[in-house]
């Protein structure tokens, strides 16, 4: 078999499991629907697989698969950009999605929507792929756009719950601000480069580097600035970056499966893959870079506060997931763009795991969500302890595991970024370190140890509910705890082993492309003496002792002295609040633009349609046409003498009419 149709196979083997699942679903029964979609997966998987060798012996490929259309010169094409970041990307993909797929057989085993779930989540996988593996614009928009709409489908997946319509919905509409400003920007592409094809436009970038458009009278913008603030802004959007990160709390609504596909391993990081292979034209602008960095600094610092008061088990883990977006969002604004692709991919592991054991503690406490009811959990589920201590290990940067790697990287790399914003984001994400490790261990300590609270829970009925309650909780089944124990061992070691050839060695090769002007990750090459190294130096760095402050700060309060917490509750309440809050961006958003564009919505309706619309033109219209009836109603009286007059007027204005005209 050539490569090119093996190309072909990894995003449509899940499309095809996808359409057999949904649209046959209730005929083949569940079995077969989940055994067609993880074939298709895994087949994804095991192709993405040879491809990564394929691509390590260095064989890349660009090129088309078939024309969509033609418009002049300007075709639009269906092609794969073969390379090692997609690549990469693809295995990312395929590998979380594999797992999430066979855990899902067990978390979902009791809903009544068993078929259309996998549909969607396959369905889903095929948009991610068609998404990363794009060589053009038009591509990656359909990718970007699929992946949104399977993302709000399964948001509000179960559609008769009122908070879940109102955060598909809250998702969807927020997307679209952020595609707005994206779609803005590939047209700004097009009507500058003439071309979506990412060589091409690349390649021409250099010579448009100078180029100017003004956006509104006296100031001239970069054109590279604007286009990299629009494209940017619908990775703000994809990837729940701040003023755009209100839906990705409230999609925890969907299915525990789907938090951990979508809403941390892969969607998200959809706008953080985007602009690591947009590097080409992000070095033209520093303005740009600029941006990039300061949102992802607010996102990373500002959304980790949140996760302190959370007690969803699920939104304490949404909000690490914004605020790693941020980490990540920095590095891209300090150019390097490996570091955050190298983050993306340890963070895919550790979140995904992390995610799917609080599902794992969701089942067993039957499904409570709440962590002030949980604790002790320890003796009862060794194997999601286990594994939910290594994924918060991870996450939090202990030395040697996944995390570790990239994030130390990413601090470093804004420790030595030249931009004039830098100084502001290092401080953001040193300060994250802590809260990272505190809202981390203050969840793993309130899950797993302590006193058992689980009896005294309030009952909740959440759907896939059993219905028993009280009764110990209990270890889940094994298509639930194996593939935590798959992604457990990529959480410990998959830094160690990749830091090297991927952010020194020559991995990414001419997929990612970095200025001389940026030296970066230069500069990090230097101090880098190898990955034994970093992570024994790194008990002389500030973030390693800084995360030790948390787990211990978080260990004393939450263990030894829960009054602790209560009281500085009470002291600090407007704080409280306002995190409690999440800073009233909620209330803002609704007063401001849905009631808004209500009332908008509204005062049009009643000048425009009822005033203008129907009551001077269609009703108008007829009124006029009435009258005019009655006019000529008058004449048709059936006497000969009032015909024949009318005869005389009509003759006499035919004759004066023409008389005129000669």
């Amino acid at each position: 078999m050539d490569m090119q149709t093996l190309y072909l196979i990894v995003p449509l083997a899940p499309l095809f499991g996808a359409i057999v699942a949904g649209l046959f679903g209730r005929v083949i029964g569940r079995s077969l629907s989940h055994i067609v979609t993880i074939a298709g997966v895994a087949v994804s998987f095991i192709a993405s697989v040879l491809i990564f060798q394929d691509v390590l012996a260095g064989h890349t490929y660009n090129g088309t698969v078939y024309t969509w259309m033609v418009l002049g010169d300007l075709r639009l094409e269906v092609g794969f950009l073969i390379d090692s970041l997609t690549t990469m990307m693809m295995l990312v993909v395929t590998f979380v999605s594999l797992m999430v797929h066979i855990y899902t057989i067990g978390y979902m085993q009791d809903d009544p929507g068993y078929q259309r779930f996998f549909s969607y989540i396959s369905l889903f996988t095929f948009s991610m792929l068609m998404l990363v593996m794009s060589n053009n614009f038009l591509q990656l928009f359909f990718g970007w756009e699929a992946v949104g709409l399977v993302s709000y489908l399964l948001i509000g997946f179960w559609y008769t719950r009122e908070t879940a319509i109102y955060a598909n919905l809250k998702a969807f509409l927020v997307n679209r601000v952020g595609d707005f400003g994206f779609i803005l920007g590939i047209g700004l592409v097009l009507a500058h480069f003439g071309t979506l094809d990412y060589a091409t436009v690349f390649a021409k970038a250099p010579q448009l580097a100078r180029e100017t458009i003004t956006l509104w009278p006296d100031t001239p913008w970069k054109l590279m600035t604007v286009i990299g603030i629009l494209l940017f802004i619908g990775a703000m959007g994809k990837s729940a970056q701040f003023p755009l990160h209100v839906w990705l709390p409230d999609s925890m609504e969907g299915p525990t499966p789907i938090s951990a596909l979508i809403h941390a391993a892969t969607m998200v990081t959809a706008g953080i893959f985007m602009v690591a292979r947009m590097s080409p034209l992000y070095e033209l602008s520093e303005v740009a870079l600029s941006f990039i960095m300061v949102i992802g600094a607010i996102t990373a610092l500002f959304m980790g506060f949140l996760g302190i008061v959370q007690n969803d088990i699920k939104r304490v883990v949404a909000y690490s997931t914004l605020s790693q977006l941020g980490y990540m969002t920095v590095a891209l604004g300090a150019s390097a763009y490996s570091v955050a692709v190298f983050h993306l991919m340890t963070h895919a592991f550790f979140k995904a795991l992390l995610f799917l054991a609080a599902g794992s503690v969701i089942i067993a406490v039957h499904h409570n969500q709440d962590i002030r009811y949980m604790g002790g959990l320890k003796k009862y589920m060794p194997i999601t302890w286990i594994t939910s201590l290594i994924g918060s290990l991870a996450l939090i940067g202990t030395p040697f595991l996944s995390g570790f790697y990239s994030k130390e990287t990413i601090i470093e790399a804004v420790k030595l970024s030249h931009l004039p914003v830098a100084d502001l984001a290092y401080w953001a994400v040193l300060i994250g370190v802590f809260v990272t490790a505190f809202y981390s261990f203050r969840m793993y300590f309130l899950v797993f140890h302590g006193k058992e609270r689980f009896h005294h829970a309030p009952h909740s009925h959440g759907h896939g509910d059993h219905g028993h309650h009280g009764g110990t909780p209990h270890e889940t089944p094994w298509v639930v705890t194996g593939p935590l124990l798959a992604l457990a061992l990529p959480s410990l070691a998959i830094g160690y082993m990749t830091i090297e050839p991927m952010l020194f060695g020559d991995f990414f090769g001419n997929a990612i492309y970095v200025a001389d002007r940026h030296p970066v990750m230069h500069e990090l090459n230097q101090e880098f003496h190898g990955a034994v190294a970093m992570a024994l130096h790194a008990v002389t760095t500030l973030p390693f002792w800084l995360a030790a402050a948390g787990v211990g700060l978080s260990a004393f309060f939450y263990l030894k002295r829960p009054d602790i917490p209560a009281a500085i509750q009470k002291r600090f309440s407007f704080i409280h609040g306002m995190l409690v809050n999440k800073y009233w961006f909620d209330e803002f958003y609704s007063t401001v633009f849905a009631k808004g564009a209500r009332l908008l919505g509204g005062s049009l309706w009643r000048r425009g349609d009822q005033a203008v619309i129907d009551g001077l033109i269609v009703n108008g219209s007829a009124h006029l046409v009435e009258r005019l009836s009655r006019l000529v109603k008058a004449f048709q009286s059936g006497y000969i003498y009032h015909y024949a007059f009318a005869m005389l007027i009509g003759v006499f204005a035919l004759v004066t009419w023409f008389a005129r005209l000669t």
